[in-house]
């Protein structure tokens, strides 16, 4: 499971043509944190794959994507309209619709090492699961 979600972060750090530094880091911590080693996330982030059914994750595992999808987004302490773009296109593909990402952005902290309040944000995400 962790791969698939590894995934949409590598493929939305690409979304704006590019994976920079601070998002390419971000993407090895959580790989790490995760029990990936470097040689792994570097051959994921080499060759992406497209993004598939996200239907089947659970309320827990559709909000922990999109916090670290967020969180990423923020990550290079630019956020480009494709990037936005592409985290709503993910949000609904995860059942939440689309105002869930401009919602929880103003909340969630580019820094990993700052944490949010996370169940008060899990609560407001659960208001836009369609």
């Amino acid at each position: 499971m962790i791969k698939e979600q590894l995934n949409v972060l590598i493929n939305l750090a690409a979304s704006d043509r590019s994976v920079g530094e601070k998002e390419a880091k971000v993407i090895h911590m959580i790989g790490k944190a995760n029990g990936l080693s470097k040689d792994e996330v570097e051959n994921m982030m080499k060759s992406p794959q497209p993004i598939g059914d996200l239907s089947s994750f659970s309320e827990d595992q559709k909000f922990e994507n999109l916090y670290h999808l967020i969180q990423l987004m923020k990550s290079d302490g630019q956020v480009f309209k494709s990037e936005i773009h592409f985290c709503e296109q993910i949000a609904e593909k995860l059942g939440y619709k689309k105002g869930v990402v401009g919602e929880l952005s103003s909340r969630i902290y580019s820094d990993p090492t700052i944490t949010a309040d996370r169940k008060l944000l899990f609560e407001r995400a659960h208001k836009f699961l369609k």
